[in-house]
Order: structure tokens, then sequence, then C-alpha cells
């Protein structure tokens, strides 16, 4: 060999220049790929963000049960209290007391019972913000 001659050891290879259809593959590749990355990660949001409220909605119904019980002792107790008042104060039959005071009792608890349904009515448990970045990103992919 001469020194004029490159060994081959020497010999750099250098990699052909990508073609324009392989970089365009690539990249219209790698977007769909990060789009159903972020698709993926909208879906781990939404069932992060259900399993949040879905705790925050048990929570509230143990407290709102145990209240629930505790007041029922408590206006029975009322109940009792007050319709013996209205028998020895007024000297009204036992009957007619019980009447007056459930009575009282009926229409609160129909009012009370009524704002709740029109409330549980307005109320949607599911995550809007969620499901809204979720829409958009599917609408995107989709085009």
């Amino acid at each position: 060999m001469t020194d004029t001659q490159p060994r081959t050891a020497d010999v750099v290879d250098t990699p052909p220049e990508p073609s324009a259809n392989g970089t365009v593959t690539s990249l219209v590749s790698g977007i769909l790929e990060d789009a159903h990355t972020l698709v993926r990660q909208q879906f781990e949001m939404l069932k992060a963000e259900v399993h949040e409220d879905f705790n925050k909605s048990k929570r509230a119904a143990e407290f709102g049960g145990l209240g629930v019980v505790l007041l029922t002792v408590g206006i029975l107790g009322l109940v009792t209290a007050l319709s013996f008042f209205l028998h020895e104060e007024f000297q009204l039959s036992l009957w007619v007391s019980w009447s007056i005071t459930s009575g009282i009792f009926l229409i609160l608890g129909t009012a009370l019972a009524t704002t709740g349904y029109i409330l549980l009515e307005r109320f949607n448990p599911l995550p809007h913000k969620t499901f809204h970045a979720l829409q958009e990103t599917l609408k995107w992919k989709t085009k």
C-alpha cells in the first residue's frame, strides 16, 4: 500500500442523505405518535379526575348519611316533644297534637326534598374540562 491511498480503517462512511419521502414519513409518523400520546394522557387525566370526583362524592355521602341518621333521631325527639307540648298547653287531644306536628314536618320535608331534587338535577358529576380537551384532540386527530 502506498501512502497516498487511504486505508480501509481511515475511510469514514457517511450516511446517505435522507430522501424527501423518508423525512415526510418520519415527520408524519412522529406527529401521529405525539397525537396518540396526547390522547392517551388525556384519557389518563380523565380517569384520574373521575376517580378524584368519585372519592369526594363518596366522602360527602358518608358524612351526609351519618348526618341524616342523627337528624332523624333529633327530629323524632322534637316531634314527640312538640306533640306533648300542644296536648298539655292547649288542651288538644293527643291525636290532634300529633296530626298538627306531623303536618308541619310533612310540609317542611316535602319542600326540602323538592329542593334537593332540583339541585341534583343541575349537578353533572362528569369532568367537563377533560372531556372538552379530549374532544378537541380527537377532532384534531381525525382531520
